[in-house]
């Protein structure tokens, strides 16, 4: 009888451990994410959530462990990796000098394709408005407008894209997280609300948290 052939995982973690402020937040933390998957990130004010997101994308370098992308170990692998990631921090990442037609445009899409992923947003009319002069609620929708952009990166690392937004708005990010994942991408995320997503596995950084103050690691660790 002929083996099962192993799932190609897109995001692999291994035994990672994480620290800020000399303080160590979490350690022993492992992880797969395959195409299709999407992955909660659970964990009070604090656990270290963003920090967590930040190291795997490449913007935090105090940890320890294993990071792969395709297979192939990080740093190794970076630019690849970073042109199959879209990554929705806290802050927007929005251009104020920009209006919200540009910023979508900026990043390479169609006027057609900008317009109808704003509208998605519920930013039809504000489309030509600089975003300076709306409001950080706003300036929220414009970053996540990119997530209704076609052919959208592979893999979406976003914090806390749910915060701020009303219940319509909720439901039209979840559904198209639902389309996202049916297309094959991946998807890991924190929130403290409820998301309701077919197949999503939850990890509780509360699990792993480290109550000792780690010793001075005399420089930063790299990925791989």
């Amino acid at each position: 009888m002929p083996a099962t052939p192993e799932p190609q995982y897109l995001l692999q973690v291994r035994d990672l451990s994480c620290q800020r402020d000399g303080r160590r937040l979490f350690a022993g933390l492992s992880f797969t994410l395959a195409a299709g998957g999407a992955l909660q990130i659970e964990g009070a004010n604090g656990a270290g959530k963003t920090t967590l997101l930040r190291t795997l994308i490449g913007s935090a370098g105090d940890f320890a462990g294993e990071i792969l992308w395709d297979g192939r170990p990080l740093p190794e692998s970076l630019p690849q990796f970073r042109e199959s990631l879209l990554y929705i921090g806290h802050r927007a990442g929005v251009r104020g000098g920009l209006t919200p037609l540009e910023n979508l445009t900026w990043y390479g899409a169609g006027r057609a394709a900008a317009m109808q992923a704003l509208e998605q947003v519920d930013l039809f009319g504000f489309e030509d408005s600089l975003c300076q002069n709306l409001s950080a609620g706003q300036n929220r929708r414009v970053a996540l407008a990119r997530l209704f952009l076609p052919d959208a990166p592979r893999l979406w690392i976003l914090d806390e894209p749910l915060a701020a937004l009303d219940a319509a708005g909720v439901a039209a990010l979840q559904g198209q997280m639902g389309v996202h994942l049916r297309r094959g991408g991946a998807l890991l995320f924190t929130s403290h609300q409820a998301v309701a997503l077919a197949g999503l596995q939850r990890i509780a950084l509360a699990g792993f948290a480290v109550d000792e103050w780690a010793e001075s690691a005399g420089g930063e660790h790299v990925f791989g």
